[in-house]
């Protein structure tokens, strides 16, 4: 049962370490994590009465 704890322990900080990577290394591959920029304009009516 140990064993087991320690392999899934060992596979959750090698993923961690993966996506790290990935976060890193990933945007000179083509992958684009950045938001959209899109300007977006919304009628405000202010009732002053």
């Amino acid at each position: 049962m140990g064993r087991i704890i320690k392999y899934l322990f060992y596979l959750a900080v090698l993923a961690c370490v993966g996506l790290v990577g990935y976060a890193y290394i990933g945007p000179f591959f083509g992958a684009d994590f950045s938001a959209p920029q899109t300007e977006i304009r919304t009628p405000l009516i202010l009732d002053a009465n």
